[in-house]
């Protein structure tokens, strides 16, 4: 797997506000919480500091042969523990670029963030790519929230939380949780 088709490039929120809105508008996100998002939300977010702030920060993905694939913000950078929201356009998704994508956000977390020890993320109990793609890129399930998912206009989904430890991204391990010593 070569990493070094897939880079980050980091978004202006105000200068690219009209890409930006185009590329979650021109998609479906049928595992988030709203699949398919209206211009004025999007504005709304943009405006309010949604994809940057002290605390965010966002970047388009993109691939050396496939040009733009997608976008991921990255959240909660003043806490211990990033999260982040990774947005695949819809015509790249299944291909195996998600384990690729992943392992370069990892990579820009620890790299740029020296004190950060753990890098999370939660998906919904359905998104089973996505599922896959945590534990190929070498995260482990954390936890799992019996209808912690919210979703527009349908009763909320169960979420799972994975994450990598910065000891497991430097040695190329995963140390699994003990599960069962309650």
């Amino acid at each position: 797997m070569n990493l070094d088709h897939i880079t980050l490039t980091r978004i202006d929120p105000i200068a690219e506000r009209e890409d930006l809105i185009d590329f979650i508008t021109g998609n479906h996100w049928p595992f988030h919480v709203t699949p398919q998002m209206p211009r004025e939300q999007i504005e709304k977010a943009i405006e309010s500091g949604a994809y940057r702030s002290d605390e965010r920060d966002s970047y388009w993905v993109d691939h050396a042969d496939l040009g733009r694939i997608g976008l991921i913000r990255f959240e909660d950078l003043e806490d211990d523990t990033p999260v982040f929201d990774l947005r695949l356009a819809s015509r790249y998704r299944g291909r195996g670029l998600g384990v690729q994508v992943l392992k370069v956000a990892t990579a820009w977390v620890f790299e740029h963030m020296p004190a950060t020890r753990r890098f999370e993320g939660q998906t919904r109990d359905d998104n089973l790519p996505m599922r896959r793609t945590f534990v190929k890129a070498g995260w482990v399930k954390e936890a799992y929230y019996r209808q912690g998912w919210p979703v527009t206009g349908a009763e909320p989904r169960d979420s799972v939380a994975y994450a990598i430890l910065r000891s497991d991204w430097e040695s190329g391990t995963s140390t699994p949780v003990p599960w069962g010593q309650d």
